[in-house]
């Protein structure tokens, strides 16, 4: 008979989770910000404020963005008028869509990482699913499995209206169940369709930011510790994962969901709150690697808005490469709230291989993933890179026959994967490899000032 202890320990696994596959989706109507204004006074029929949407088309221009991706569509519109009003009843209607389309959507990226990994989804023992909207019983976490088929013994867990920091606690809660159930294969997915968000133009100019900023994604992935060798390819290691409440920040972000949708206010000091808080986190989660250098390890940083970026870069004087992937996904995307931290390492590591650099981080060893949002709060996740992958077709094709010649056992008899294969031990440091480096073009620097800037503007 075993000990309660020895039951325990044979129950976790031996490694640190890793996430072995990504994947992202968006809705097909694409939306260019440059001339959003004209779109959206036109389709809440307000074209006649003329000063107003002068004034919403400026907001747009701050942000950055180019283009953003929406379920919702000028048809949609026509068919559900009251979405387009500032204050109409309109709950329902919004529901009725998020409670089908966050699970479609979320279905498309989790086939796009289940696609990457290899496996078949039998083999999901677990489920993440993030979202801000639809909220609903049986939840969207169990429509998704529904729709995908999923394994009726799949363990389900669901996080609602969590709002932007929710993608790095997605993370952080795939890892401790990773990590916690030997063999276990968690599917996250985090689906953020912003129905409840859009809403007819008014006075209140949170409201007017909240309009120019978000957009609609999803993005999934396959976390996973003791990778099965030559099967499964992880991307990143999960070396540790924390939450952070931001003391004195109550009220800075708060959005309310009332019969009208939901309404976001915004505080002034959003950026500064959280640009003064980076650095003893930084020290704090990085003081067992001895790292101090911030520019020495990559970064995965929620784009809530360009003004967060500045403020973080200026705090604590990273280069300005080092925001790059987090600005290029909130130009082509937009705010997708949980999903785009998601994106954000999708980008970092597909531009990685693209460049040459020899592992995922852009080169380097160790990176950070930080989620900002409502609360305050803030997601800190310790990211350790793996080399990048790559093998061309015709070396896939030799594995694939040296497997089958081998007779490669099926998953849950092949022996976990140690630290030493297929990966990069660079110094702790994380120093680019010699001549690898490649530095991102900055983006253009935006003007903030028309006259004395808005509160309501922070996030900008």
């Amino acid at each position: 008979m075993v000990t309660v202890e020895e039951f325990r320990r044979a129950q976790r696994a031996e490694g640190p989770a890793t996430i072995m596959a990504i994947g992202t989706a968006n809705p097909a109507n694409c939306l260019d910000q440059s001339t959003y204004a004209d779109y959206y006074f036109r389709v809440t029929n307000n074209e006649h404020k003329t000063e107003f949407k002068n004034k919403f088309n400026r907001i747009c221009e701050k942000t950055t963005i180019k283009k953003r991706y929406m379920h919702l569509t000028e048809e949609l519109l026509k068919e559900n008028p009251s979405l387009g009003t500032y204050d109409a009843p309109s709950f329902d209607a919004r529901q009725e869509m998020l409670v089908v389309e966050i699970p479609k959507l979320g279905k498309e990226a989790a086939l796009e990482a289940i696609k990457e990994w290899g496996q078949p989804k039998s083999k999901i023992t677990h489920l993440v699913f993030c979202t801000s909207g639809g909220v609903d019983m049986p939840g969207v976490d169990y429509q998704l499995a529904k729709i995908m088929g999923l394994n009726l013994s799949v363990k389900r867990v669901i996080v609602y209206q969590q709002g932007c920091f929710a993608g790095g606690m997605a993370l952080r809660l795939a890892k401790d169940l990773a990590e916690n159930n030997k063999g276990a294969r968690v599917l996250v997915v985090c689906s953020e369709i912003m129905v409840n968000l859009f809403r007819g133009p008014c006075e209140n100019l949170s409201n007017l930011v909240a309009q120019a900023l978000f957009g609609d994604g999803a993005a999934a992935m396959i976390v996973g510790s003791d990778p099965i060798p030559r099967v499964e390819k992880p991307l990143y290691e999960m070396f540790s994962a924390g939450q952070t409440i931001v003391m004195g920040s109550d009220g800075a972000i708060h959005g309310p969901i009332r019969e009208n949708g939901m309404s976001v206010q915004i505080g002034k000091d959003v950026p500064s709150h959280f640009a003064n808080n980076i650095e003893g986190i930084l020290i704090e989660a990085f003081k067992p690697l001895g790292i101090t250098d911030w520019n020495s390890i990559f970064w995965i940083a929620h784009p809530g808005g360009p003004a967060i970026l500045d403020q973080v870069e200026a705090k604590l004087g990273l280069n300005l490469e080092k925001m790059h992937a987090s600005r290029h996904v909130l130009a082509k995307y937009g705010n997708m709230q949980s999903a785009c931290v998601l994106f954000i390492l999708d980008e970092v590591r597909k531009k990685s291989a693209k460049d040459g650099l020899n592992t995922t981080g852009e080169g380097l060893e160790w990176g950070v993933l930080f989620g900002f949002g409502p609360g305050l709060t803030i997601e800190t996740v310790v990211l350790h890179s793996l080399a990048t992958e790559t093998r061309g077709a015709g070396e896939e094709a030799d594995l694939a026959r040296d497997m089958q010649n081998l007779g490669e056992p099926p998953a849950d008899e092949a022996t976990t994967q140690t630290d030493g294969v297929a990966r990069l031990r660079l110094k702790a440091q994380g120093s680019r490899l010699k001549g690898k480096e490649k530095v991102r073009e900055p983006f253009e620097p935006v003007s903030l000032s028309h006259g004395t800037p808005s509160p309501h503007l922070a996030l900008l």
